[in-house]
């Protein structure tokens, strides 16, 4: 397992840029937002957390029509079905390796992204806390995703379409806790806890669902 997630840390790396290219991603939204909204500063720094949110959502997304794509390509996806190793655990590896490949970067990234929008410093930690927890939850659903469309050609915007709905708690519990640090009489720790609870929840369910799914489609 050790060996499977440092070999997709390294394909994530080689193909499509992997961290770079959801960086310039979130960077994009980020930047393209104060010429929508224009040099208010109060207002960017209202909206600031739904905005990193936002743009660590449709970020974490990229790359995520390969995460099994390759293997159904060259066969070797056969290989890991009739591998001793649980197929459920197999995508649970997989999954957090295309997190820590795009979602960490994206997490680091959050506090300059922060600044950039005038965000007081506790709305930035809770952001970046909140984000630190709930983007592994888009990985995991995305798997399921992928495996849904592993054999198509190009699937990317059809995986978004299909996980999208399922990842809006995430988007909303992540951004209401956020708030929560910042206004009152909003609470942070319930809208925490309960997207903790969310991607506990798509740890187990994403695999098990994903590799379901994978073994259909081997068929």
């Amino acid at each position: 397992m050790i060996a499977l997630f440092l070999r997709e840390l390294k394909l994530a790396s080689r193909i499509g840029g992997g961290a770079l290219t959801g960086l310039l991603f979130f960077l994009a939204v980020v930047t393209v937002v104060p010429f929508g909204v224009g040099p208010d500063l109060k207002l960017l720094a209202r909206i600031g957390p739904a905005m990193l949110w936002t743009g660590a959502l449709l970020a974490s997304l990229l790359g995520l029509d390969r995460l099994f794509q390759g293997e159904r390509e060259d066969g070797s996806l056969d290989l890991l079905l009739m591998s001793e190793h649980p197929i459920a655990l197999i995508v649970f590896v997989k999954s957090l390796a295309h997190w820590v490949a795009t979602g960490l970067p994206l997490v680091l990234a959050a506090p300059v992204f922060g600044l950039m929008m005038n965000m007081e410093p506790v709305a930035i930690a809770a952001s970046v806390a909140t984000l630190a927890v709930g983007t592994p939850a888009i990985s995991f659903v995305g798997a399921v995703g992928a495996a849904v469309t592993v054999t198509l050609a190009r699937g990317g915007l059809v995986i978004a379409v299909l996980i999208l709905p399922l990842v809006i708690p995430v988007l909303i519990f992540g951004v209401s806790a956020s708030y929560g640090a910042v206004e009152d009489p909003a609470p942070f720790l319930p809208p925490f806890l309960i997207l903790c609870a969310i991607t506990l929840f798509f740890a187990v369910l994403g695999p098990l669902a994903a590799g379901h799914v994978l073994r259909h489609a081997a068929d």
